[in-house]
């Protein structure tokens, strides 16, 4: 059986799953392409090399948006309200918030393989149930703004797609340190872990951590709380494949990179 031991000592994301994964020997290039079933290629160039961090080489992954000056620009001489802005037509061709139905249409009908599809819904669904419970809204009417930017759908069906391209039987996590301090997001100053996280994180072990700093994010947080079966130290098996993905953050005393060891 193959098994993925997800070592998050320094926390977990998206780009730090995806980075971990090819550093472990998934094929990006493979990975590029299945993307471009989702039909939104046009909308960003995807980058990954290796960095440093700390003494420890890893894999960056970075989700470079296109459109992105073009939005900024426009939302600086768009005068109107937030809720007109939501739904104006410039809105709809950056892409920059979508719907909760509107990812999982694209997904469902896309031509991925119906593992990564499975995967990639089930963790887009975990973080929409944290959203609308924190926010007081249904499902149907959640709105990803953070989550919803083209990077994060990148994030969450990349992962899919490369747990499936790497045969991934059974998914174990150490558990998770959330780390401690304030933030800044959408919404003002709030505590560490974000609320959002805090919800997806329920049922799962988290430990403290002093290091002040956001180390988990909603999707890092998802993506282990659907993949893994089970959390602990490292499992019995035979190490075949080791991966380090580098997160944007840098740390003087640790390395933010998030290590996944893939066995039998």
């Amino acid at each position: 059986m193959t098994i993925l031991y997800f070592d998050c000592f320094s926390g977990i994301s998206g780009d730090m799953t995806i980075g971990a994964l090819i550093d472990a020997g998934a094929d990006p290039n493979q990975l590029e392409n299945e993307l471009k079933k989702l039909k939104i290629a046009d909308e960003y160039t995807l980058e990954w090399k290796k960095v440093v961090k700390n003494g420890i080489t890893s894999t960056k992954f970075d989700v470079i948006l296109r459109n992105d000056e073009a939005h900024h620009h426009h939302h600086g001489d768009h005068h109107h309200g937030h809720s007109h802005e939501e739904h104006s037509h410039h809105h709809d061709h950056t892409h920059q918030h979508r719907s909760y139905q509107d990812i999982v249409h694209r997904i469902s009908e896309s031509d991925l393989s119906q593992k990564s599809k499975e995967l990639a819904l089930k963790i887009f669904k975990k973080i929409g149930e944290a959203e609308g419970h924190i926010h007081g809204v249904s499902l149907e009417k959640v709105h990803f703004h953070e989550v919803g930017a083209v990077d994060s759908i990148i994030d969450i069906v990349g992962t899919a797609i490369l747990i499936d391209l790497l045969g991934i039987e059974k998914v174990i996590s150490s558990s998770i340190p959330v780390g401690s301090g304030r933030i800044h997001i959408d919404h003002g100053i709030y505590p560490v872990p974000a609320p959002a996280t805090l919800e997806i994180l329920r049922g799962i072990p988290i430990i403290n951590s002093n290091v002040k700093a956001e180390l988990v994010t909603p999707t890092g947080a998802a993506i282990i709380a659907v993949l893994a079966e089970e959390y602990g130290t490292f499992p019995t098996m035979n190490v075949e494949k080791i991966g380090y993905g580098a997160g944007t953050k840098t740390f003087p005393n640790h390395p933010n990179v998030l290590r996944v060891v893939i066995g039998t």
